[in-house]
């Protein structure tokens, strides 16, 4: 696709409109606790879907057989008033409490796996087929859940809506869920961060877990979510995003999946940019820990995108005198992957801010 339906010029002249008037630097607010106040408030905004942090998660455990030095279980928790969703928790062998990360699934516009792309399945062999030539394809054949659970990480992970047992969608519906959500006046990526944040807070609150050490993680897609949750809760100390960070404005050309609809949709929060830039909404959650791993030949991810951002990334930081609690690296060989080099670098990274 080289050009967009519109009059000629209208994506640049939108484009030159968005100054991010809430973003760090920009913003009349000087003082960094209040600027994250104010910034994650324009967030929780744009999401239309109200937090419920009252409700009764009413959680259903039915174990599974045992792992390599971990116990494997099936959970089923409310998210919200009108969504349950299953997933996997994994509890390493020994003496809790232990820290824990939220492990959350990419796109690829594959739906019939959701959390098994990060946790091996025992409970379906078809999924298991399926998920295993996943992560022969981006994984190097491992399962980053199973390998959490093995260094001493409970890992708790659930399928998105449309992903797994909540779908599987078909490609060319996810637009149509989209506006769905959006004339009930909802939105389908302010329910996906939600359902983030309450599955945060029930992670952090099992007796097993030591709520001060709970990081989120991801890859892709899973990498945006984790970096919007780390922004967005309170229960998450630190946060691991490959994959998925840049600028927003060098997102905004023809032929990136940003404007294609359709995928788009999991990550578009209507409104928010004539607030916040995509760092912006990422730096609310300064000054914590976190890990932003990118590949130098990733075509979803233009190298000036992903230098802008890391730009804004490390100025809150460094105003917060944090700049050593960020790690921002790109890989030059590297596509759009987590290959076992990038994944043993990210276990390292977390074990080095969750076990000290």
């Amino acid at each position: 696709m080289t050009s967009l339906p519109g009059p000629p010029g209208l994506l640049d002249a939108l484009k030159d409109d968005l100054t991010f008037p809430l973003a760090w630097g920009t913003s009349p607010v000087r003082d960094l606790a209040r600027w994250r106040r104010a910034a994650r408030a324009a967030v929780e905004d744009a999401l239309l879907v109200p937090a419920e942090p009252a409700l009764p998660y009413d959680p259903v455990h039915v174990p599974g057989p045992e792992g390599d030095g971990y116990a494997r279980e099936s959970v089923t928790v409310t998210l919200t008033r009108r969504t349950r969703a299953r997933g996997v928790l994994l509890t390493p062998h020994g003496t809790g409490p232990f820290p824990a990360v939220l492990l959350l699934h990419d796109h690829g516009s594959r739906f019939d796996i959701g959390k098994e792309k990060c946790v091996r399945p025992w409970y379906d062999d078809t999924r298991l087929a399926s998920a295993e030539e996943w992560a022969a394809r981006h994984f190097d054949g491992r399962f980053p859940g199973d390998e959490l659970a093995r260094r001493g990480h409970v890992v708790l992970c659930l399928d998105a809506l449309g992903w797994g047992e909540r779908g599987p969608l078909v490609y060319e519906e996810q637009q149509a869920l989209a506006s769905t959500l959006y004339q009930a006046g909802s939105s389908l990526a302010g329910l996906h961060a939600r359902e983030d944040q309450r599955a945060a807070a029930f992670l952090a609150g099992l007796d097993r877990v030591d709520a001060r050490r709970v990081a989120a993680a991801g890859w892709s897609m899973g990498g945006y979510r984790a970096w919007q949750t780390a922004a967005l809760s309170d229960h998450v100390a630190a946060a691991a995003s490959v994959c998925w960070m840049s600028g927003l404005k060098q997102l905004l050309v023809p032929g990136n999946n940003t404007l294609r609809g359709q995928s788009a949709f999991h990550m578009l929060h209507p409104g928010l940019a004539r607030h916040l830039d995509l760092p912006d909404v990422a730096s609310v959650a300064a000054p914590k820990p976190m890990l932003f791993l990118h590949g130098g030949r990733d075509p979803h991810f233009p190298a000036d995108g992903v230098r802008a951002a890391y730009d804004r990334l490390r100025a809150v930081w460094r105003a917060w005198d944090a700049e050593e609690r960020l790690r921002l690296e790109v890989w030059p060989g590297r596509g759009h992957t987590f290959d076992s080099s990038m994944q043993d670098e990210t276990y390292a990274w977390l074990d080095s801010v969750l076990h000290s």
